[in-house]
């Protein structure tokens, strides 16, 4: 019999923003999962272990408008656009920002990205909180909407 809260499974566990620290699963959310031994993840999570729930695969979004329009010049507007909308397709589902388990952000210009990472962070913070799901940038020549600089998808756990 496999008992909870063990050392051994202490070190492999980590709260929101904690680095180290065990933290078990908090009321059947997502439990985010950042090995010490492992570098401290900076706006995202190694891994997130879903808790039992339904599973919301949510489509790619861009900054588009309700018009079909991208909106936003730049990587920073274009990205809380985006992010916006992945939110209010999540809600439609049922998951809150707490949900997000798994996050892909596709950038046409990955240097760009990274150039902004701090304004990107802040409003990451001011839309989701400090909880960060496993999550990953990748570079992409071009998304389906023509001028969109970025594209997020996800997978929620709703519980």
């Amino acid at each position: 019999m496999r008992e909870s809260g063990t050392d051994a499974e202490a070190g492999t566990r980590a709260g929101s923003g904690d680095h180290g620290a065990a933290a078990g699963a908090r009321g059947g959310e997502p439990e985010r999962i950042n090995p010490p031994h492992l570098a401290p993840p900076t706006g995202f999570s190694h891994a997130v272990r879903a808790a039992p729930g339904t599973l919301v695969f949510l489509a790619g979004q861009t900054a588009l408008d309700g018009s079909g329009r991208i909106i936003g010049d730049g990587i920073v507007e274009q990205f809380e656009r985006a992010l916006t909308n992945l939110l209010d397709v999540a809600a439609a589902a049922g998951a809150r920002p707490s949900d997000l388990a798994k996050l892909t952000v596709f950038a046409v210009d990955v240097a760009d990205y990274r150039r902004h990472a701090r304004d990107l962070g802040a409003v990451w913070k001011r839309l989701v909180g400090s909880d960060y799901p496993a999550m990953a940038v990748i570079g992409a020549t071009r998304l389906w909407d023509e001028t969109a600089l970025v594209e997020i998808e996800g997978i929620a756990v709703v519980r």
